[in-house]
């Protein structure tokens, strides 16, 4: 971890980390996820006087970023300044679109999520860890009746979730009630509690979380008649301004939804014709033949649960143990498969990754999802570890959280400016991991290359659903048509763009982005340029805006002599 009497802080450190602390103090699950147990005793404040916090906060650091102003800042202050000022007007604009009568609806990171979260997350190997998480289930129905106030203002505002949203959040709390409280996520995650604290802790699941999730569950299913018509942002009254914001905030560059989406389109085409190449390549006459080859093909799946993880585990050494030619900087440790647990598996991701612990006690975590695994083809598996895990994520942010030269706002709280950098080194990776040479066969580079039209197809379709009032059975056909996605694939990622505007943007955003520096680079190095020196600079100075990036990034990879 940070060697902290290695770093001396300037006045803007210090301005930073006031904002973080704050930060963390009104947002505790942040804190709770880097290990930071100050606050594990609360959860943050969805309803009017939370925002009004916030907005007060804000105050104080924009004129705080004012003051600090200086034209002799050195370049890391800089970079500061212009983090901290994305995050205040990002976070400003959040609250002028009122963004909270749509948030608490949410089948992916909703608050009904929040048990299995603190069943990751927060330990209880001490007396007073444990009084902590009790005080803090103590504190889950306010919790969850300030969300159902802000669904019932939007209800009354006309501005709702779409309502496949509500009806997957609506079945995942059901989900959720049906174990009784002694077969708790939250309880099972603790084997090592004495019988007396597992009583304990039993006891406050059955008294103030599995009420509260029922009275939240009332107002889900109240909101249900009045869910938005359409599934996009486009179908709210605002609903422009509203994806405009998305689009900002996701990429944090000034992009329209039309160029995005034409982006996309060129890209799929330019993919096609790469897969078509490795398909004749194996004696197929184009892609969609070889891509039925491998949805027949009885080796490229799995049964087995565990299969996926083992894999996924291999996949990840294998990465690490290539990295030192393509890194100078590598993170102090690898980490960790996990399958998504069975209540959420259903509504997640393919997969995600959760971020070591500040003080070492967890390592990074790469969750891979493992529902139905039949559905799962094990060519697009590689792609996805060295996305989610090593060359990707894993090395990009448990990286950044080492950094000694930085304060603890850039190394761990810099990518509330929005995640088009880190999404697009996780993309970027995918392509690294072919030049290292970590894809098995053409099947597993296949994979990527499908891997990549997903994304690709992403700014299809996030834009089609949001800005020209594409219909879900659109996003789910071309998912399956142009990326070869399974039908429950297709199904959870087109529910996951309605629920989370503009999310699916930053990934060719950023790769774009990063590609095109580093081809700059090569042009002006040729066969000069330092690949380890890029990465090193790339993912060097934490998570950026894409615009601070470009600016910075030639200066710090020095010209080949």
């Amino acid at each position: 971890m940070t060697d902290v009497a290695t770093f001396t802080p300037s006045p803007v450190d210090e301005l930073a980390d006031r904002f973080w602390d704050g930060f963390l103090e009104r947002n505790p699950l942040w804190a709770t996820v880097l290990g930071d147990e100050r606050f594990d005793d609360r959860f943050d404040d969805p309803s009017e006087t939370g925002r009004a916090a916030e907005l007060a906060a804000l105050d104080v650091l924009e004129a705080d970023i004012e003051a600090a102003r200086h034209p002799d800042l050195g370049v890391e202050d800089r970079i500061t300044l212009d983090i901290l000022g994305v995050v205040a007007d990002m976070r400003r604009q959040a609250h002028a679109h009122r963004l909270w009568q749509l948030e608490s609806v949410d089948q992916m990171s909703g608050p009904q999520t929040l048990v299995t979260e603190l069943a990751r997350f927060q330990r209880v190997d001490t007396p007073e860890r444990l009084e902590r998480l009790l005080a803090r289930l103590a504190a889950y129905p306010g919790y969850l009746r300030a969300h159902a106030v802000n669904i019932a203002e939007g209800v009354a505002a006309g501005r709702t979730a779409s309502r496949v949203a509500v009806e997957r959040t609506i079945a995942q709390v059901r989900r959720l009630l049906e174990d009784p409280a002694e077969a708790s996520t939250l309880v099972v995650a603790h084997p090592e509690l004495s019988d007396t604290d597992r009583a304990r802790l039993t006891a406050a699941v059955e008294t103030s979380v599995r009420p509260a999730l029922a009275e939240f569950l009332a107002a889900l299913e109240t909101s249900l008649p009045s869910a938005r018509s359409g599934e996009g942002l486009c179908w709210l009254p605002d609903g422009e301004a509203l994806y405009g914001y998305a689009i900002l905030a996701s990429t944090t560059l000034p992009e329209t939804a039309q160029a995005l989406h034409d982006h996309g389109l060129a890209r799929l085409d330019e993919l096609d014709a790469e897969r078509t190449e490795i398909a004749q390549r194996l004696g197929y006459p184009d892609a969609a033949a070889y891509r039925l080859f491998l949805e027949d093909d009885a080796t490229n799946r799995t049964e087995d649960p565990a299969e996926l993880v083992r894999l996924a585990t291999e996949q990840v050494r294998r990465a690490f143990a290539a990295a030192p030619a393509w890194f100078g900087r590598l993170p102090s440790g690898d980490c960790e498969v996990m399958a998504v647990e069975p209540h959420q598996e259903r509504d997640a991701p393919p997969a995600f990754y959760f971020p070591p612990a500040m003080d070492g006690s967890r390592p990074g975590r790469y969750y891979i999802n493992t529902y139905e695994p039949t559905s799962r083809p094990l060519h697009r598996l590689a792609a996805t570890t060295f996305h989610e895990a090593t060359p990707g994520h894993h090395f990009q942010i448990a990286l950044e959280a080492e950094l000694p030269e930085l304060n603890r706002f850039r190394r761990l709280g810099s990518r509330l400016a929005g995640m088009a950098y880190a999404e697009g080194w996780g993309l970027y990776a995918e392509r690294l991991a072919d030049e290292m040479g970590l894809y098995a066969d053409d099947r597993e580079r296949f994979g990527m290359l499908d891997s990549e039209a997903w994304r690709a197809a992403r700014l299809v379709v996030d834009t089609g659903l949001h800005a020209f009032r594409w219909t879900r059975q659109q996003s789910i056909d071309l998912l399956r048509s142009r990326v070869g996605l399974s039908q429950v694939e297709a199904e959870t990622e087109t529910d996951r763009y309605i629920t989370w505007p503009g999310q699916a943007l930053a990934y060719m955003t950023g790769q774009r982005e990063i590609q095109a520096l580093r081809a700059q680079l090569e042009a002006r190095d040729g066969v000069r340029f330092d690949r380890r020196a890029f990465h090193d600079q790339v993912i060097g100075h934490g998570s950026l805006p894409l615009a601070t990036l470009r600016r910075e990034l030639p200066g710090w990879v020095p010209a080949a002599e």
